[in-house]
């Protein structure tokens, strides 16, 4: 078969939409539109009409006409079945089958069609894999723009955080400094040759000598920047120093010689030496009824070291929060020491004497579970359809968070409906859509956690058929760990010194069902 065209047009001929598949200019398309009405024969229910080049195979939506333009070698039986795919694909990308629903979705409509027929070919796909391959979603773009997100977030958090303790020191700095007044400058014979070297250090601009102390502000502030930024850095000798004149930022000439500025030169991020990540994936399949029927767990936490000094560590996991039975499995990388479940739960190399590879993602740990125990169920969804004498079904559906160490992002459940039902709904948590492609209720909840552990919602929609309402689908991008992986420290195998590290935990689901 060979479809030279498929178009949606009025019962005058005029193109609502129209895509070619060959080479066909747009006055050729126009014209064998406006003649098609006129072959139609009257009173007869064919569906489909020749001329002597074309062969026009249609059928009719409401008050428009859906048509493929095929020459006439082509198969006649494949070329309905063809469109009867192209008419179901309009039926459930729009609400109704007017003008203006049409045009409005007319973009959609066009990239249905490119997938079902393809350079005049018709495609192997069916409704359901089209509707697959026009939604096109990605978890993983989810969970990293969430982890941006929050890695903003604790950075602001953290920058108010050492502003506070800034001011709060800057404070105390000044009322030592006024408790100490002139005795303190006269110690070291005045305060002109004290005060020059530290315009000098912190590139403050000079100013002349002044005879008199300055104010207690401006003599101690430029010491702090110095180094009170380093955080759990030792003090300095002319920090000791300055601590035991009372607090009065005096320096000599000797004192202030080191090239380069402590404040100018930032050290590098002590949130990016050490990187722990945990992934998770989750498929399960709820029982409409209650109760779990399948699930299945798969994990791994990867190390990321970037700094050569640190490479010889242990960690040291949390308590789990619960007690998991024996079908969690745990495996550890080849190179590690037995990772031992409900005892001590250290990741180690198995020779401390070497260390992790720097700058290279190592997956230390890896564990799975499949089973029916629902203490791994992160998210609880109950689906309640009931029928009513008015021919019509009310849907009750609700959902709770059953695992309060995680958080769930952009959750969706989406609930198909009966074709052609436009549903009524009541007042709800979240926000909701009818999605024109899978005609489903798509109910949106942005962020499900501890706070907001539960919502709800109700409608109304034609339909004497409950079974119609399954299967519920979820999806959503989650932060935090299913089974209580987390990272209590990490310490330094030479000197057992606290290392800074950083941490994140997602997991993402790839069937999460109510049938």
């Amino acid at each position: 078969m060979v479809v030279l065209a498929a178009s949606i047009c009025t019962k005058a001929g005029k193109a609502v939409i129209s895509r070619q598949f060959r080479d066909m200019s747009r006055t050729r398309i126009d014209a064998l539109l406006a003649s098609f009405p006129k072959l139609i024969p009257a009173n007869t229910q064919h569906t489909s009409v020749e001329t002597a080049e074309v062969r026009y195979v249609y059928q009719l939506l409401e008050d428009l006409y859906i048509v493929l333009i095929t020459n006439k070698a082509s198969n006649i039986l494949q070329d309905i079945e063809t469109l009867h795919l192209f008419a179901r694909v309009v039926s459930d990308m729009c609400r109704s089958a007017d003008q203006r629903e049409i045009a409005k979705n007319s973009f959609e409509l066009l990239g249905a069609f490119d997938e079902i027929v393809s350079l005049g070919y018709r495609e192997q796909v069916n409704l359901v894999q089209v509707r697959s391959i026009l939604e096109m979603e990605s978890h993983e773009e989810k969970i990293q723009e969430i982890i941006a997100r929050n890695k903003e977030a604790e950075a602001k958090e953290e920058l108010k955080r050492r502003a506070k303790q800034l001011e709060m020191q800057r404070r105390e700095q000044q009322k030592r400094a006024a408790a100490s007044g002139s005795g303190s400058t006269s110690y070291l014979g005045g305060g002109v040759s004290g005060y020059a070297p530290v315009s000098q250090r912190f590139d403050i601009p000079s100013s002349p000598a002044r005879t008199a102390s300055p104010a207690p502000s401006s003599s101690r502030a430029p010491t702090f920047k110095g180094s009170g930024m380093k955080l759990g850095s030792k003090k300095t000798k002319q920090a000791e120093l300055l601590d035991a004149l009372g607090g009065t930022a005096i320096l000599s000439e000797d004192m202030s010689v080191p090239g380069t500025p402590a404040a100018s030169t930032p050290e590098p991020s002590i949130f990016k030496t050490v990187n722990i990540m945990t992934k998770e994936n989750i498929s399960l399949s709820l029982s409409r009824d209650g109760g779990l029927e399948s699930l299945e767990l798969k994990g791994d936490m990867q190390l990321h070291v970037s700094e050569p000094s640190l490479s010889r560590i242990e960690i040291s996991l949390l308590p789990p929060p619960t007690v998991f039975g024996p079908e969690l499995q745990f495996k550890q990388h080849p190179k590690v020491g037995k990772f031992s479940v409900n005892k001590e739960r250290m990741i180690a190399l198995k020779d401390p004497s070497h260390g992790f590879p720097i700058n290279q993602p190592l997956a230390v740990l890896k564990w799975w579970y499949s089973g029916k125990d629902e203490s791994y169920v992160p998210l609880s969804i109950n689906c309640w359809p009931t029928l009513t004498h008015a021919g019509t079904c009310d849907v009750n559906i609700e959902y709770e968070l059953e695992n309060k160490d995680v958080s769930l992002y952009d959750l969706v459940i989406s609930i198909p409906l009966p074709t052609g039902s436009y549903p009524t709904v009541a007042p709800h948590s979240g926000e909701w859509q009818l999605n024109p492609s899978s005609h489903h209720l798509d109910w949106t909840t942005p962020l499900v956690d501890a706070d907001n552990r539960s919502g709800s919602l109700e409608f109304s929609v034609s339909g004497s058929d409950v079974n119609a309402f399954f299967p519920v689908r979820v999806t959503f991008a989650g932060l935090g760990n299913t089974v209580g992986v987390r990272v209590a420290s990490v310490l330094r195998v030479d000197n057992g010194e606290e290392v800074v590290f950083s941490e994140d935990a997602s997991f993402t689901t790839d069937n999460y069902l109510i049938v």
